[in-house]
C-alpha cells in the first residue's frame, strides 16, 4: 500500500529585482566598466566599495553614479 507524503508549501518570497539598464532614482550606484552594478544609500559606503574593488582589480574602470544630480564621477 502506498502512503501519502505530507508536503508543505512555503509562500514565495517577494523578489527585489534591480534592473541593470535603468539608473536608480535615489542614492548612489557603483558603475563598473560602464554598467551599473550595485546601489548604495550613502556616499561613504559607495566610495569604500569602489576603493576595495579597485585595489583587488586595478584594471577596471570604476565610477560612482549620483542619482540626485544624475552625474558620474571617476575614482
Amino acid at each position: 500500500m502506498a502512503t501519502k507524503r505530507e508536503t508543505t508549501l512555503e509562500a514565495p518570497r517577494p523578489r527585489n529585482i534591480q534592473r541593470a539598464d535603468i539608473a536608480p532614482a535615489d542614492g548612489f550606484a557603483l558603475v563598473v566598466d560602464g554598467h551599473i552594478k550595485t546601489r548604495y544609500d550613502d556616499e561613504a559606503s559607495v566610495k569604500k566599495a569602489a576603493a576595495e574593488l579597485l585595489t583587488r582589480f586595478p584594471q577596471l574602470q570604476v565610477q560612482i553614479y549620483n542619482a540626485a544630480t544624475k552625474t558620474r564621477s571617476n575614482i
